[in-house]
């Protein structure tokens, strides 16, 4: 509000920087602008004052829905001007130069016409659908319409005015709706909620079978790996035990070979000691008999001659001689 200080014939007028104060003289603008301080003769000017900073005003309606049910709606709007001088022109800002208060309601006739408007665009849109629709959409839907209802609006952009925000906190059906709609909601949202937890738990149930799944598939590759490993070690252990048998069995060739071949050659040497034994007389071979008895001697403990064996020995000797003369 203009600050108007009077000084008999003059006077002098402070307004604050948000507001446009435009000053008549004769009809027409000797002087517009915003936060302006001047003189003035009361007797023959005119003055007008606009607020412009942002204003927000309430919206509260009451409509019906398709289906003929109450439906409320609680909000804001929020508007400026945007041309002070038309402002002023279509709507009478002027202010009583003796106080600077304004002598209207100018205010409160620019949100009678926002008002209007908003009032239109949300009965329009709740006679369209039936208050569950209404209900479920919930307040977004209508806020835009309503945006767009007050932005196409020719009559607002004629006086310099624009809104600029428009919210909407409630949207919402009588008590007495209300209070019936509570009991099928809440079976509804129960029902939902059930609906997740069976979700959960088959989803968990799903999980917990694809893991037994997988264990099982994982405990049917380790045993057949397994009895691949087995296998392997069985063969592995079958070639070792031919290895090891076919090792010993040329071990026991070689060395039956080995006895063969030293046998063989004791063989020979007793032929060929018995061929020279062959054709001695028995007297050269009692001799050399003798002889090697005699080596043993001091091994041998008791000896037995009998009368027998004694005659013949000196038979034998008596013999050589012969023998060996004949020769």
């Amino acid at each position: 509000m203009a600050t108007i200080h009077n000084f008999g014939f003059l006077a002098q007028l402070r307004s604050e920087a948000s507001n446009h104060v435009i000053r008549y003289r004769g009809g027409r603008p000797r002087q517009s602008g915003r936060g302006l301080v001047f003189w003035f003769r009361p007797e023959t000017a005119s003055i007008a004052e606009i607020p412009m900073d942002d204003r927000d005003m309430t919206l509260f309606v009451k409509g019906r829905s398709q289906d003929f049910q109450t439906v409320s709606i609680q909000g804001t709007i929020g508007w400026h001007v945007t041309d002070p001088e038309r402002l002023a022109e279509r709507i009478d800002f002027s202010i009583a130069l003796s106080t600077g208060r304004p002598q209207g309601e100018p205010v409160d006739k620019i949100e009678a016409r926002i008002t209007g408007i908003a009032n239109q665009a949300v009965l329009q849109y709740l006679a369209q659908m039936p208050v569950r629709a209404l209900l479920d959409a919930g307040p977004e839907p209508l806020r835009l319409q309503v945006a767009a209802a007050l932005a196409r609006d020719a009559a607002l952009a004629e006086i310099g005015v624009a809104a600029v925000a428009v919210r909407l906190t409630n949207l919402a059906p009588s008590s007495e709706l209300e209070r019936a709609l509570q009991p099928p909601t809440f079976e509804a949202l129960q029902q939902k909620a059930d609906e997740a937890t069976f979700e959960r738990r088959a989803l968990a149930v799903e999980k917990e079978r694809a893991i037994a799944e997988n264990e099982l598939v994982t405990r049917t590759e380790l045993a057949r790996q397994e009895k691949l490993l087995i296998a392997e070690e069985a063969s592995n252990a079958r070639n070792r035990a031919a290895g090891v048998a076919e090792a010993s069995e040329v071990e026991a060739a070689a060395e039956a070979n080995r006895i063969r071949t030293v046998e063989g050659a004791r063989a020979d040497a007793e032929k060929q000691r018995i061929a020279v034994y062959r054709d001695l007389p028995p007297a050269i071979l009692l001799g050399l008999a003798a002889q090697q008895l005699a080596g043993k001697l001091e091994t041998i403990e008791h000896v037995n001659i009998t009368p027998d064996l004694l005659a013949t020995v000196l038979g034998e000797f008596r013999k050589a001689p012969a023998a060996i003369e004949a020769r």
